[in-house]
């Protein structure tokens, strides 16, 4: 089985409440939360596509989109 490739983080920015889970759990540092305090993909390319912050997201903000 061959591993998923990334398409793009999916951030519902509307719905981002700012509290971090995503950016915790992310176990590639590849989230971060902006001046606005919502999360942004900062570093896309180390995504290993785990979906742990879609998982953990309790506003349902982040899906991660593969190929």
């Amino acid at each position: 089985m061959a591993k998923p490739k990334l398409k793009e983080h999916v951030i519902t920015r509307e719905w981002c409440k700012g509290c971090g889970i995503c950016v915790h759990f992310c176990p590639k540092h590849v989230l971060e939360m902006d001046a606005e305090g919502k999360v942004a993909a900062v570093r896309p390319v180390d995504c290993i596509c785990c979906k742990l912050c879609e998982f953990r997201c309790p506003d349902l903000a982040i899906e991660i989109d593969t190929e």
